[in-house]
């Protein structure tokens, strides 16, 4: 369809043709305006992270799981209560009001794409969250030798009811391979829980992780857990 021919249709009494074309352009420029203002988090994603949104689902023992962008306006009420949690924030360090929440969520948001919050939903319904960021374009780079397209993982376990009963081996073996799958392009999944936390470390190496080393972080002292694609359907 030609501009003009669409300009036509747009005609109405005491508006020519002249007019109904820049009519056309303004509304055209609002809608790719709003479009854009509205995808961009999602373009990012797509970018950088082969957007995370679009992974589809994974079956495990507990049910099917899936990851889902977060959205602040529907989600915040639900994460400031996970991170007050006293054992998620005796790591996570994010307990308070949910102000304190919606800037670690923005932190990411308004970034580049390189890392993207989301809620793990086990057969519908949220009970975990998950950052996955591009482990190659993050600080946690200088620490090891990263390698192009390394994706990393942080995760929680928001009801306490779902801890300490293997769940968290099976999400993370879950959570793996949809990144394995949906990002050829990355050769290994990586992920840094504090040492201290044991329940974690042992959760990584039972899904499939090895400790390739100890780090120093800024924060914390750091396992450094690598999944590796070639090894993918042997551990």
């Amino acid at each position: 369809m030609r501009l003009t021919d669409t300009a036509a249709g747009l005609a109405r009494p005491g508006l020519d043709a002249a007019d109904a074309v820049d009519a056309f352009g303004a509304r055209r420029h609002t809608h790719a305006r709003r479009l854009n203002v509205d995808l961009l988090p999602l373009l990012a994603e797509a970018d950088l992270l082969d957007s995370p949104a679009t992974w589809g689902s994974v079956t495990t023992r507990a049910g099917a799981f899936r990851l889902e962008p977060v959205r602040p306006g529907r989600d915040l009420e639900l994460l400031t209560a996970w991170m007050n949690d006293p054992e998620v924030a005796a790591y996570w360090e994010l307990a308070g009001p949910a102000a304190v929440t919606a800037a670690h969520l923005r932190s990411q948001l308004d970034g580049d794409g390189r890392s993207i919050p989301c809620l793990g939903l086990l057969d519908g319904t949220p009970m975990s969250y998950w950052e996955i960021y591009r482990a190659d374009l993050d600080p946690l780079s200088r620490h090891y030798s990263a390698r192009p397209h390394d994706t990393g993982i942080h995760l929680l376990i928001g009801d306490g009811t779902n801890r300490g009963r293997g769940l968290g081996t099976a999400l993370l073996r879950a959570v793996a391979d949809l990144v394995l799958g949906n990002r050829p392009r990355c050769t290994r999944v990586v992920a840094e829980p504090d040492i201290r936390n044991t329940p974690s470390v042992s959760a990584f190496l039972s899904s499939g992780f090895r400790c390739h080393a100890e780090i120093d972080l800024p924060e914390k002292r750091a396992a450094l857990m690598v999944r590796e694609r070639v090894l993918r359907n042997l551990l």
